[in-house]
């Protein structure tokens, strides 16, 4: 029997096709996501942007590592703070007094939690203007304080990011690039008619088939909504439209490679949102 071989296309298109997949995942699913050196993972529904710092600590009298992972969904938003814990290592307990009395909200011990072996807390505010839950956690040389800021721990999208949280040594998901553009951060986001010159693409990487997806005979068109930043990167990418068995995850990937020379309005580099379709067949 003639083994089937996966054919890959590629269209960047700024209207959504008709698509024709055999498998689909809701437009908007949420991902998992991790940090290359990282013990955590989570799932987000947007892509999410990431700075590392270091920050001179005075109880160590040395600098430590630090991030900041960001991502923002409505009027929801998502972060992951990522401490290093270096020798003297810092109990949980006076690394949550030492973030909770810094902190501008009116945070309230709401319950122990566990994750694997790693013991957290939650904590929350119940300010109706700015809700917000926080959950801490230590492992052997880090700290991780997961935060979802304009939603209470009830709500869905909060219970959906607190429940995907999963920490040690292997963590599977898309991996956090340095870098990355919010929406907000950016003074704006031009769509095609808005420019003088649209965005011309200098190479675009075909994304490669999944073995489980093959086994499985999935088909079907990914389609991504990306921006395509003045900086020259690729970057906010959105699902519109997914497939299962890590195309979706695929599609993101050789997207983050693709190289192009960015928009131009009145003689300047300028970020303009894009859309691509990742079109999965087998033959």
């Amino acid at each position: 029997m003639k083994p089937k071989l996966p054919i890959l296309a590629l269209s960047t298109l700024l209207i959504i096709s008709s698509a024709k997949a055999q498998t689909q995942t809701q437009a908007g699913a949420w991902l998992r996501y991790t940090v290359k050196g990282e013990e955590f993972s989570v799932t987000l529904p947007v892509e999410p942007s990431m700075k590392t710092s270091d920050v001179f600590v005075t109880r160590l009298q040395k600098s430590r590592l630090e991030r900041v992972i960001e991502a923002k969904a409505g009027d929801v938003v998502y972060r992951i703070y990522v401490y290093e814990n270096p020798k003297p290592r810092q109990s949980l307990k006076d690394f949550v007094t030492e973030q909770t009395t810094k902190s501008d909200l009116d945070l309230t011990f709401e319950r122990d939690l566990n994750i694997a072996k790693f013991a957290g807390q939650q904590y929350s505010s119940h300010d109706q203007n700015f809700p917000a839950t926080e959950q801490f956690f230590a492992t052997e040389k880090r700290f991780y304080r997961f935060v979802v800021q304009g939603a209470t721990a009830e709500h869905a999208d909060a219970r959906q990011f607190f429940s995907s949280v999963t920490l040690g040594k292997k963590q599977d998901g898309i991996e956090v690039i340095e870098g990355g553009e919010s929406p907000d951060t950016v003074q704006h986001i031009f769509i095609g008619k808005e420019v003088d010159t649209k965005v011309r693409l200098i190479s675009k990487p075909e994304p490669s088939y999944t073995d489980e997806a093959k086994r499985n005979d999935v088909i079907g068109t990914v389609i991504l909504k990306a921006v395509f930043a003045g900086s020259g990167k690729v970057t906010n990418i959105r699902v519109v439209q997914g497939l299962p068995y890590g195309l979706t995850e695929k599609a993101i990937a050789a997207a983050r490679k693709i190289r192009f020379v960015p928009a131009t309005k009145e003689g300047k580099y300028v970020s303009m949102w894009m859309q691509l379709e990742y079109n999965f067949n087998l033959y």
